[in-house]
């Protein structure tokens, strides 16, 4: 996630704590009243630790531990001691379940199970057992028919890109409900920098903002701003306006299907990256590809308009 972690702590923080009930759920587990507790392991947990304290009879503590870098053949060894020290902290049962969230953060290291034996014993002295969900080999309705914290992931599960103007309009009416406008904000924030594992952050931020209203998200604007300014520092222009067509045409496409050779024509003879963010924003409100583009015709560098095709 680069050298700065602080949105994608955060986006963790969130996706927790807007619906710490879904996650045994998710996990098959017992279901119960659940809350977050403070794990207090600091030491050897790390920013990415999430402890929830599930009212079953008994209570139980779920262990959630977020993967996402290229360090997962060490994770069995960490995720056992956190597991251990949480248990004699907490004077709880601990189950642990590590979620990886994108292939490169995989290793064949996370069998669910780390075992210790002797060598020349085939009888391990110690087990230690755990889950793991790997996010992109599920089905996306597996969020999208959760509760709004496990929403964000739908679009990093095992979807296409054609497929993700479908995905976000599906969060979008399934935050509809006025419990969920607290925390709708924190949703876009969280799907908008969990794209970011799988997609380019110009395309994840194009899509977002020609499918649905980011108004409400400070956060997401805070980020989406972020990432823009880092994007001109590094120079990527060239690189935003492909992203930025192709993302017009991923949504067109899921809308009128594919556009014909004139239309590519014109799409490709734009070459401002602030007149594809407009036809972003207007693609919700036109009718066909036709419509969308009658007032998007590309100027000349003298300023002048070339005439309509």
């Amino acid at each position: 996630m680069g050298k700065d972690r602080k949105p994608f702590d955060a986006t963790l923080k969130d996706l927790v704590e807007c619906g710490p009930q879904d996650w045994p759920v998710l996990a098959n587990l017992p279901a119960a009243p659940t809350r977050i507790i403070d794990a207090d392991i600091a030491t050897v947990s790390g920013a990415g630790d999430k402890v929830l304290r599930v009212e079953t009879k008994p209570p139980y503590l779920l262990h959630l531990e977020f993967l996402s870098g290229h360090d997962a053949a060490d994770q069995p060894i960490l995720l056992h001691k956190r597991n251990v020290l949480l248990e004699d902290r907490h004077k709880l049962a601990v189950r642990t379940l590590a979620v990886v969230l994108r292939p490169e953060a995989d290793s064949p290291q996370l069998t669910g199970l780390r075992q210790r034996m002797f060598p020349g014993e085939i009888e391990a002295y110690h087990s230690f057992r755990y889950q793991v969900l790997r996010v992109w080999q599920m089905a996306p309705d597996t969020f999208l028919e959760a509760g709004p914290g496990l929403l964000p992931l739908a679009p990093i599960a095992a979807v296409t890109e054609s497929e993700l103007p479908g995905i976000i309009k599906k969060i979008e009416k399934r935050l509809q409900p006025r419990r969920y406008r607290p925390v709708a904000g924190k949703v876009w924030a969280a799907t908008y920098v969990l794209m970011g594992l799988r997609y380019s952050a110009d395309l994840a931020g194009l899509l977002l903002r020609g499918v649905v209203s980011m108004k409400e998200s400070t956060t997401y604007q805070a980020i989406l701003r972020e990432g823009l300014q880092e994007g001109l520092e590094k120079g990527w222009k060239k690189g935003a306006l492909a992203e930025a067509k192709r993302a017009v045409l991923i949504v067109g496409e899921h809308r009128w299907g594919v556009p014909d050779r004139h239309t590519r024509s014109v799409l490709e003879r734009i070459q401002e990256v602030e007149r594809l963010e407009e036809l972003m924003a207007r693609l919700p409100k036109v009718a066909s590809w036709r419509e969308l583009l009658e007032h998007s015709t590309p100027r000349r560098r003298n300023g002048r308009q070339q005439s309509r095709p």
